[in-house]
């Protein structure tokens, strides 16, 4: 049974789900910032992983980065699958711009995450909604 591991349950708010995975926030208001997480229990590693949700995990991630590049006038998109301190397999997909906190180097350990205050978490709700909406994937909202 799938179970959302609890440091990305304190780190994040639940968006949405697709067909496969369940659609994260990242609690970090210096960027936009999703994460994508297989709905499949004890995956670690996309190898993990039957061929055809291999296959599902890319299209999403592909479809989703893609939405979120053109809502959010990116100027480069990250997409990671890092794991080292979170075991179970998610996917980040965080939005780059040119001069932002950590441009032009990753984001990971830079910095302290900001906050969003209430507003502005509903505000980047409804932007990464309509981003998810406009991928063409079925889209669950939380």
């Amino acid at each position: 049974m799938f179970e959302l591991d609890k440091r990305l349950q304190q780190d994040t708010c639940w968006l949405a789900d697709l067909p496969l995975c369940r659609v994260l926030l990242m609690k970090d208001a210096r960027y936009p910032w999703l994460i994508l997480v297989p709905r499949v229990a004890e995956v670690s590693e996309l190898f993990d992983l039957h061929d055809d949700q291999q296959q599902q995990l890319w299209d999403e991630s592909r479809l989703v980065s893609q939405a979120m590049a053109q809502q959010f006038r990116a100027d480069k998109m990250n997409l990671a699958t890092l794991g080292n301190v979170v075991r179970q397999l998610h996917m980040h997909l965080v939005v780059r711009m040119e001069g932002d906190d950590s441009w032009p180097a990753p984001v990971w350990g830079r910095g302290t995450a900001v906050a969003y205050g209430a507003d502005e978490q509903d505000a980047m709700r409804g932007q990464m909604l309509h981003a998810l909406k406009v991928s063409g994937l079925e889209v669950q909202p939380a």
